[in-house]
């Protein structure tokens, strides 16, 4: 997995602020990221898309500097890649660069972090930048598609909200409520920064402390928790004329609190896990039905689902449907063989050693462990808990969410939520 040279360190200053440093002998890169927990579930309905809004504003000028080009302008300089992403439960900004370079990283990041300007008209000529993206949503049915399915598993809630808001509500928002919530939202206890990469971890331990020094200080703030409902299938349709049918089916699962989501990880890789998974063989090879189809266990702190997302043709709709029904019956009445067991949990290993080869991979999969569960395991600890699922323990969980008062389905296509055939299907399960 990792070099048995490098090792990750969490660093608790008093103030609250957390920092993970992660040295990495073979790399000449570096990478701050600045992880917030915050997202669109901490919002207010009347403010339902800011933290996204609000992770654009942050590179459009800070009282240091004052231009609303400076910042990329100087991070270009180093040849740095950079860039900020929100989701439901956390928000986060990074800069990657050489390693002799962290120094600029660290004050341009700490600069963002801390004294962003928020400046009015600014924020007024972003809006059509985010409501750009926000139509670009809309006009990607593989990505909206996942929108629906939460809006339907989690109604009108934070958690059933959209990350990006609506543009109703982007056009409203002023510069008192970006104000507001950055002064309310980003500060010591909510934070966490990774730094991995060719560092020397004690200075990189006071570079923070003396970068990060003005940081608000404040209560970790907690999201209200999800009120969940359900006693029978329930169907969403995004009716829109369209030559391939884009649909998210899923059943109501567990938190990333909750140990059995482990198992569910590996059931989404024995569903969908490389081209030898099940719905791969059974949609590509076997039925030439998809371009593609995933499996994927979704976690939040207090609540997730398992879900099969695919793209079929308008006519094979149903089929696609009793497909991937009957795979989920399959592992709740079958006992998986411990070869498939041990190809999926090998499958998992080389993937995740793939995946930390770079130092923004590292610093992310630190930071994102102590942000969300105050937690932190390497690679390898990570990966000895998969390896103690067991074919009786994947068995017994998808007896346990596979069942109707679970299931939900939203699908993009020419259809209504009136559809005979499709209703027939998802409530005869």
């Amino acid at each position: 997995m990792q070099n048995p040279h490098d090792h990750f360190e969490l660093h608790n200053y008093p103030n609250g602020l957390r920092l993970i440093t992660v040295p990495m002998e073979h790399t000449e890169s570096v990478t701050v990221l600045v992880m917030v927990a915050t997202g669109s579930r901490y919002e207010a309905k009347e403010i339902n898309g800011i933290s996204h809004f609000l992770e654009h504003m942050m590179f459009k000028g800070t009282t240091k500097r004052p231009k609303v080009s400076e910042i990329s302008l100087e991070l270009d300089s180093i040849g740095a890649e950079y860039n900020a992403f929100t989701s439901k439960e956390y928000t986060g900004y990074y800069v990657k660069c050489a390693a002799e370079k962290l120094d600029t990283a660290v004050d341009v990041i700490s600069d963002i972090f801390l004294n962003s300007k928020l400046d009015a008209q600014e924020i007024e000529k972003e809006k059509g930048v985010v409501i750009e993206e926000l139509n670009m949503y809309l006009d990607t049915p593989t990505r909206y598609v996942h929108d629906i399915f939460e809006e339907l598993l989690y109604g009108d809630q934070p958690l059933g909200w959209q990350v990006v808001g609506t543009k109703e509500v982007l056009y409203r928002l002023r510069r008192d409520d970006f104000k507001r919530y950055f002064d309310t939202h980003y500060f010591d206890k909510n934070t966490v920064i990774a730094v991995a990469g060719r560092i020397e971890t004690p200075k990189t331990k006071n570079l923070i402390q003396n970068s990060f020094a003005g940081i608000r200080d404040s209560n970790r703030l907690e999201a209200l928790a999800v009120k969940e409902a359900q006693d029978r299938p329930t169907l969403r349709v995004f009716n829109k004329k369209t030559d391939q049918t884009h649909y998210a089916l899923g059943f109501r699962a567990f938190s990333y609190f909750d140990d059995r989501h482990e198992t569910a990880n590996l059931m989404s890789l024995i569903l969908g896990g490389g081209m030898s998974s099940r719905l791969w063989q059974e949609f590509r090879e076997k039925r030439g039905m998809a371009y593609y189809v995933r499996a994927l266990n979704e976690t939040y702190a207090d609540s997730g689902y398992f879900g099969i997302n695919a793209g079929v043709d308008n006519g094979r709709l149903e089929e696609a449907l009793e497909v991937s029904l009957g795979q989920c019956r399959r592992l709740a009445e079958e006992k998986i063989p411990e070869a498939e067991i041990k190809k999926a949990k090998d499958y998992a290993r080389g993937k995740m050693a793939i995946s930390l080869e770079s130092s923004d991979d590292l610093a992310s999969f630190y930071a994102d462990q102590e942000l969300l569960k105050h937690e932190v395991m390497t690679p390898e600890q990570r990966l000895a808990r998969l390896e103690k699922v067991t074919a009786d323990d994947v068995q017994a969980v998808a007896k346990e969410i596979f069942r109707p008062e679970r299931l939900n389905l939203a699908l993009i296509g020419p259809f209504e939520e009136n559809d005979a055939a499709i209703n027939k299907i998802i409530e005869s399960w």
